[in-house]
């Protein structure tokens, strides 16, 4: 059965926790995502921001794009490992309402997997479809 180290990206753009809003904005516009994990210095997963932090909890706040984005970034994150089947991490997904996970080993960030990584392989793209569903089923989160 394949795993999370099978189809995710591991080659993850981050932020520092010393870089701004705009550093944040900019990077998801070069690489083209709505989410950017955020590391310490070491490698360590902090936390995660995604274009709409940016834009609820950053610009809409009136907040400049100096703002550090500690101060915007979700600290809550499920994560989980690269050895973790497909299936689980689409259950993972759908039970926690979202639609990307950091991969991180030994509390180092180690690639990210989302849910169209799933849809990608035949075996999993069951657990992508049972995953959309049930983020799709939650409006509140959109």
């Amino acid at each position: 059965m394949k795993t999370v180290k099978d189809v995710m990206t591991s080659d993850v753009s981050v932020c520092q926790t010393s870089d701004t809003l705009f550093d944040a904005a900019s990077m998801m516009k070069q690489e083209n995502v709505g989410a950017v994990p955020i590391c310490d210095e070491s490698g360590h997963l902090m936390g995660m921001v995604t274009d709409r932090d940016l834009v609820i909890r950053g610009y809409a706040d009136k907040n400049p794009d100096s703002t550090p984005i500690q101060q915007v970034m979700s600290e809550h994150l499920y994560h989980i490992s690269p050895d973790t089947t497909l299936e689980e991490a689409g259950k993972k997904m759908a039970e926690h309402q979202v639609r990307r996970l950091p991969v991180v080993e030994n509390g180092k960030l180690t690639g990210i997997i989302a849910l169209g990584d799933l849809s990608l392989d035949q075996k999993s793209d069951h657990a992508a479809g049972v995953a959309l569903h049930d983020i799709s089923e939650r409006p509140e989160l959109h």
